[in-house]
């Protein structure tokens, strides 16, 4: 297995409270986990006496669905609530739930939220040694995702210092784009493109020395990586969304885009995905894609997370 590490956080709550040190053995102990139980199909029992528990108040039902099989995987013991039928929905406060669930033994919070730093929020409040995840806070963070993300990239990419990443699409509203970018910066990547329409394209304070193009052909020229993004129109005003016809005449990956960049770039997403918007089927499905590999990543990098967080 994977070599040890002198600190681990308890909470993953940002890309911010990780360095490269922890990120490297994250890298470890993931493929440890892909090679092992997520190829193998096999289930270990490294949580057998831990209690996990998932309140995810979005319908992120792939990343809900992806925290429930690497729990699975891990032999933990999982609470999938039904969130109509939670406490909350009567009248109790968030915080008087989950003081209730630390009564119960629960050792561990994978929360999703609408509201920005509401993982955090919870994370500081906790009565007992129970940890949280943050599976996504409004347009703020989504860590598991990132981690994800660059374990993918680095094993088609492995030099970090020396890749050029496309990002495109809904940047704005996207927790997934903060993280990723916060990841490369602290993985040694200096050359990061956001690719976006102007009402979906973050401003430059807030992605100060990062070069936003507002067409596809500059931001994608020479990239090794490229990340669509789908759009987010439940975090939007409609009038920010163009015509989805237009988006993807102008925006959409598809096999003639795609030349902009380096012959051997690879194309990820991170889902779900909507074909004929942000990306044309022959590129989704094309031998350039990683899409569903960073899906089979998910799971293992998951089950690197969870486990280091309650055992290291």
């Amino acid at each position: 297995m994977s070599k040890k590490i002198k600190k681990m956080p308890r909470h993953l709550l940002d890309m911010t409270s990780l360095d490269k040190e922890i990120i490297l053995f994250l890298f470890d102990h993931c493929q440890d986990y892909l090679t092992e139980a997520v190829l193998k199909k096999h289930s270990l029992k490294k949580l057998s006496n831990r209690l996990i528990l998932n309140l995810f108040f979005e319908q992120g039902i792939r990343t809900r669905n992806s925290f429930s099989i690497a729990a699975s995987r891990l032999g933990a013991t999982l609470l999938n609530p039904d969130m109509a039928q939670l406490t909350t929905a009567k009248g109790e406060s968030l915080l008087d739930t989950i003081h209730a669930f630390e009564a119960m033994g629960i050792d561990l919070f994978i929360i999703q939220h609408s509201h920005n730093n509401m993982a955090s929020f919870i994370a500081a409040e906790l009565h007992s040694e129970a940890s949280v995840i943050n599976a996504g806070d409004g347009v703020n963070q989504h860590p598991s995702q990132g981690l994800l993300d660059l374990f993918t990239i680095k094993k088609h990419k492995p030099d970090f210092e020396n890749i050029k990443v496309a990002i495109v699409g809904d940047v704005l509203h996207s927790r997934v784009a903060r993280s990723l970018i916060e990841g490369l910066k602290i993985m040694g990547t200096t050359d990061i493109n956001i690719i976006a329409p102007p009402t979906l394209a973050p401003t430059p304070d807030d992605i100060p020395n990062i070069p936003i193009h507002y067409s596809l052909e500059p931001g994608l020229k020479e990239a090794d990586v490229i990340v669509t993004l789908r759009i987010q129109k439940e975090r939007m005003q409609q009038a920010l969304f163009p015509d989805p016809g237009k988006y993807y005449r102008t925006f959409g990956l598809t096999t003639k885009t795609l030349k902009y960049a380096k012959s051997d770039a690879i194309v990820m997403h991170p889902g779900p995905l909507n074909r004929g918007v942000e990306i044309d089927s022959a590129v989704a499905d094309g031998p350039q894609s990683v899409i569903l590999e960073q899906v089979q990543n998910g799971v293992a990098m998951k089950m690197a997370i969870m486990d280091s967080l309650l055992n290291i």
